[in-house]
């Protein structure tokens, strides 16, 4: 059987920029911060108080009063967000088949709000109050469960947990689902909701937020020489996967083609990356070989770029090595978390929906808070303003915990 193409059809995020594509893209391309000081709890015994929470969000659009109770608000964000982009792609569940579509939703923690409570109510009240709905609620799963529930899609149905590669696996794994022939249509990505204590002050405890609270919005410095960590973010970014002559049948908006992806472990440490950027950058050669392609047909890389101290040294080192030095210093690279925050297993969803609006709508969005340059981060990082630019061919990576990689390869669509 041959390889069936693979093309994006919908998008729908809830983020801190915003929770409907025009907002969220036109925000970003403005490179405005959506990091502030954190309402959603105490935050004054924590080092790092700063956090990309959500704006425009209301849950009630998506999810009636009685589910609600029900659900974590991982599971919430994922349901919106799949929503919005059903809408946005035009399909109608009354005349399609269901057994052909599917989803892969997932997320690195899962349930830690619930998980959180409910260890509280055993502390407090005894085991004999425990809701008897905390494990399904904090289940990685969950969110692709009930978002199949909510939209009737009876296809395959997954969730991958890789930590920040979380969404980027899902959508690679959808790609192949397609081009395979299991499924028609998938809708895959990611959602997180870890702004708890357990969130914040686990992250803290690791050393990896960054502790600007003095001015959060400049707190998120992916690749420059003065960043100090992280911010930490909640979200969720679904997309809308679907067979190309299936979407041109049903005159669907089509935004790019997923061409190609590539997974690797560094196999190296559980939080540190390849200080060689090898794994990374062998994902990176494999997504561009099943695409197809070459270094000299990719114009953007959508990095990572957390803003913390080894990440952008060692993705920077990687995008030399799949590329070639040379190339590397020619394209365009650029991280959206200056102005998200990490979503940590939502990022890719959120960011390949920020990839598939850059191809359709040629324009780069920036990396921001980018004032000092770093030596060991030398490439063009796309600085604090938007660059307009043609693309032909874009990679967008995720790196995770336990070291994880995941590349996908978008191809503009003519």
């Amino acid at each position: 059987m041959q390889r069936r193409r693979v093309v994006i059809t919908g998008l729908g995020v809830v983020t801190p920029l915003g929770c409907e594509i025009e907002t969220f893209w036109q925000r970003l391309i403005a490179g405005q911060s959506g990091i502030r000081r954190t309402t959603r709890i105490d935050v004054s015994r924590y080092a790092s108080q700063i956090a990309g929470e959500l704006v425009d969000f209301n849950v009630d659009l998506f999810v009636g009063k009685k589910e609600q109770r029900r659900m974590d608000p991982f599971s919430h964000y994922g349901i919106a967000a799949s929503k919005l982009a059903m809408t946005d792609s035009g399909l109608d569940m009354n005349v399609e088949n269901p057994e052909r579509i599917g989803c892969s939703v997932s997320s690195g923690v899962g349930g830690l709000q619930i998980l959180e409570e409910q260890h509280t109510v055993l502390m407090t009240k005894g085991p004999s109050r425990f809701s008897p709905f905390m494990i399904p609620q904090m289940l990685s799963n969950m969110a692709a469960g009930l978002i199949a529930i909510e939209l009737n899609l009876k296809g395959p149905n997954f969730c991958i947990v890789t930590a920040c590669a979380s969404a980027t696996h899902s959508l690679g794994e959808a790609l192949r689902r397609i081009q395979w022939g299991e499924a028609d249509v998938m809708f895959a990505g990611g959602t997180e909701a870890p702004l708890c204590d357990l969130g914040i002050g686990g992250f803290c405890a690791l050393r990896a937020l960054s502790t600007r609270n003095d001015a959060p919005e400049k707190a998120s410095r992916p690749f420059d020489k003065d960043r100090d960590g992280f911010v930490i973010g909640e979200g969720a970014g679904v997309i809308v996967v679907e067979e190309l002559e299936r979407a041109q049948k049903r005159g669907a908006k089509i935004y790019c083609e997923l061409a190609g992806y590539g997974s690797t472990c560094d196999a190296y440490h559980m939080t540190a990356p390849d200080q060689t950027g090898s794994g990374a950058a062998r994902g990176m050669r494999i997504a561009m070989e099943d695409a197809g392609l070459t270094p000299a047909d990719i114009d953007y890389v959508n990095a990572h770029g957390t803003s913390t101290a080894m990440n952008d040294k060692c993705e920077t080192a990687a995008i030399k090595l799949s590329l070639g030095a040379e190339r590397a210093k020619q394209i365009m690279v650029s991280s959206i978390k200056g102005m998200t925050g990490h979503l940590l297993g939502a990022a890719g969803g959120v960011e390949s929906a920020a990839v598939a609006l850059a191809l359709q709508r040629g324009v780069v969005p920036p990396t921001i808070n980018y004032t000092t340059p770093d030596p060991d981060c030398d490439l063009d990082y796309v600085p604090n303003v938007a660059r307009e630019a043609k693309l032909r061919a874009v990679l967008k990576n995720s790196l995770g915990f336990g070291g994880h990689n995941a590349t996908l390869c978008f191809k503009a669509f003519a």
